[in-house]
């Protein structure tokens, strides 16, 4: 296992910039996950990790070594792509004994790897099957096993729960979870998918037009959006305008409608300057109970029942607030048209740069 250096690494496309000079360290035994809408270089810079995209720029260092210029077979690295490409005429065992028997190893030495991988993911038994006999989920497995068996320095995913339905991806995210944390293999995985990022991530490179625009755990790439972009990429969130109030070092307050709320910010925000207060939705109380150094008058707009959850819409002045509370047996219920009082904990609310 290594750890991996990218220091300014960027790649064009003539004009077009498709990774803007990212400098990124991921340790050893981490699992990475870049994040972020189609087109915003995610998946470009795992093909440079790969040495599949020559890099316009930069380095890639792959533990202590210089991989920038070498051809992918030369990286000892492993990646599993959206389609698993499993050989049709191949049983399970030859698709990963595979790059083994290119690699001329012992066929003793190749029969107990094989046994191994398939033993990690979960199959053995299935050495025989083809691929016409395996469900999603157990080709993603085969496509990961026949990775592993040849043990990279490196693990790269690039999106490989794209093509599964729902409930199979919910339960292979944390089958890969569980698995990259047994081996303790350095991992970098690709998604569009915020859920997926958030519960299978140690770290989270979040992407925006050709730049790492934040990086940190889930809990602060979630709670401690950097920007608007952040906020409303990673889940849901209310964005409501007001204006700086006071920003002095010893603590931030905005202005909505007259009314003067505590708030977490940046100290690049002055007084008077207009700003976005970010609140989640989860994190907005409704009732009398709300005194939670946040309150304001609202009214309900709707409600919108959702299962585990329920949806409140709520007027506030000229602008709405989302709030969602868990629907359990003695939580009070509020009807269209009540008037409620909402607030919530102000180190739960950030206001960015409008």
């Amino acid at each position: 296992m290594s750890d991996i250096h990218l220091k300014k690494l960027a790649k064009s496309y003539g004009d077009s910039v498709a990774v803007a000079g990212i400098d990124l360290h991921i340790a050893e035994g981490e699992f990475f996950s870049l994040l972020g809408p189609s087109g915003c270089g995610k998946s470009t810079t795992l093909r440079m990790i790969a040495g599949f995209v020559p890099p316009s720029g930069g380095e890639i260092l792959i533990g202590r070594d210089d991989v920038t210029r070498l051809p992918p077979e030369k990286r000892d690295i492993g990646i599993v792509f959206q389609n698993y490409a499993i050989f049709p005429h191949m049983n399970v065992a030859d698709n990963i004994a595979f790059g083994l028997k290119l690699r001329k190893l012992p066929k003793e030495e190749i029969r107990k790897r094989v046994t191994d991988a398939l033993r990690q993911v979960g199959l053995s038994g299935y050495e025989e099957r083809f691929q016409r006999q395996l469900s999603g989920g157990e080709q993603q497995r085969v496509a990961l096993a026949r990775v592993l068996v040849t043990e990279p320095r490196i693990l790269l995913l690039d999106e490989p729960l794209s093509a599964l339905d729902k409930s199979l991806r919910e339960e292979m995210k944390y089958w890969i979870k569980d698995l990259q944390k047994k081996l303790g293999i350095t991992t970098v995985y690709v998604t569009h998918d915020q859920d997926e990022a958030l519960t299978m991530s140690d770290r989270i490179g979040v992407m925006q037009k050709a730049h790492i625009v934040q990086v940190g755990t889930p809990e602060e790439i979630y709670e401690r959006p950097k920007t608007l972009f952040v906020t409303t990429f990673i889940g849901h969130s209310n964005v409501i305008d007001v204006t700086v109030g006071a920003n002095d070092g010893q603590g931030m307050t905005v202005l909505l409608d007259g009314t003067v709320l505590p708030t977490r910010g940046p100290e690049g925000l002055a007084a008077g300057q207009a700003a976005k207060l970010v609140v989640r939705p989860e994190n907005v109380i409704i009732g009398p109970d709300s005194s939670s150094g946040v309150s304001l008058p609202a009214t309900v707009v709707s409600e919108t029942y959702q299962g585990a959850l329920v949806r409140y819409r709520l007027a506030v002045g000229s602008q709405e607030i989302v709030a969602e509370r868990q629907n359990q047996s003695r939580t009070e219920r509020f009807s269209p048209g009540a008037a409620v009082t909402i607030g919530w904990d102000p180190e739960r609310s950030e206001a960015l740069v409008a």
